[in-house]
């Protein structure tokens, strides 16, 4: 305690120029910040592209702790401390500065894969998994920086990390099994983020995102489905959005015997056509069509109509207004929808 009381007292001076520096740097710094960022966000408003924005996101977090670091390392460089002093106090600034810029740059790879991704040809899918991957190969490369800067060697620590892997492979079997299946659900792109799906044992929704464990689905009914990646790629899968969005909806439409067939079938394409241009979802191109199956019924002529609806949910409100406006015309046209019939013959 001593030699600390005697610096504080009597070597009191001898601090006063790294503060004052120390103190200038901040005060600069922090005008910087204010002004500077503030001109680059009013430029970055202006602009279409939204990588300015990413980076200056990813920018304004460390920027203070940055001049921090400035600061310190010119008020020690002014002081008076010794030989040795200085050495570890540049070696601890420059590990803080090394970790700051990897954290910076892992937030920026993240921000440009999530931004980005999507628009690069061959690229994997923008999801969780992509977002995290592009972090923690960023995080590894800082890592490898450190250590070198550092003088650590790191080709042992590889071999170690290879021979360790062996074990933690065995003790996280599920939790790997994910990762992977995972990956392979990215790169194949058979199930994307966005794409409605239904799996074989009958969970159905909008893929929200898929992360290293899980993927998450919304249902229609706004319920969150929560599929592991290993079921999910061991799944019979049907994708309603690929190769493309619209899909065929087909209305069954039963009529008395009386009934005229090419009336029914002209009074069946004017309902759709006049919905196409009504009905939101319902698509006028490729062209509604109307056929004469399954045909002849026990008490009915069964017709069906084919149309087109934008994606997978549109169906529910195109099959809802069409079938309103089918029974509508039917009544007007005098074509009656019979009840089921059935002879009975009696024998003694």
């Amino acid at each position: 305690m001593e030699p600390i009381r005697e610096l504080l007292l009597t070597r009191w001076q001898q601090w006063l120029p790294p503060l004052v520096v120390l103190a200038l740097t901040l005060t600069v710094g922090w005008l910087a910040k204010h002004y500077v960022f503030r001109a680059l966000q009013r430029r970055a408003a202006a602009t279409r592209t939204q990588l300015d924005d990413v980076l200056i996101s990813s920018l304004r977090g460390p920027f203070m702790l940055w001049v921090l670091i400035l600061g310190v390392h010119l008020g020690v460089q002014s002081s008076s401390l010794p030989e040795s002093a200085l050495r570890l106090s540049s070696r601890l600034l420059l590990v803080l500065w090394i970790v700051s810029l990897t954290i910076a740059a892992a937030r920026l790879a993240g921000y440009l894969v999530r931004y980005y991704g999507g628009q690069l040809q061959g690229a994997l899918p923008v999801t969780s998994l992509t977002e995290n991957l592009a972090r923690i190969a960023v995080a590894g490369i800082g890592a490898m920086i450190l250590l070198n800067a550092l003088g650590v060697e790191i080709t042992p620590i590889l071999a170690a990390l290879g021979v360790g892997g062996l074990a933690v492979a065995l003790a996280l079997q599920d939790t790997l099994s994910n990762l992977f299946a995972g990956f392979y659900i990215s790169l194949a792109g058979q199930i994307r983020v966005g794409d409605y799906i239904k799996l074989d044992s009958g969970e159905e929704g909008y893929v929200l995102d898929i992360t290293w464990r899980s993927t998450t689905i919304r249902a229609l009914g706004n319920n969150m489905v929560i599929v592991p990646n290993s079921k999910l790629a061991h799944a019979i899968v049907t994708n309603y959005h690929l190769p493309e969005k619209n899909m065929r909806v087909s209305i069954p439409v039963g009529v008395s015997y009386d009934s005229d067939p090419d009336e029914v079938e002209r009074i069946l394409l004017e309902v759709a056509n006049e919905g196409a241009r009504e009905i939101p979802g319902l698509l006028a191109e490729p062209a509604p069509v109307v056929r004469f199956t399954p045909g002849f019924g026990d008490s009915s002529l069964n017709f069906t109509l084919i149309c087109q609806v934008a994606e997978f949910r549109d169906q529910y409100l195109v099959q809802h207004e069409l079938r309103k406006r089918i029974l509508k015309r039917f009544r007007r046209a005098g074509i009656e929808i019979p009840y089921p019939i059935r002879t009975v013959l009696l024998r003694k």
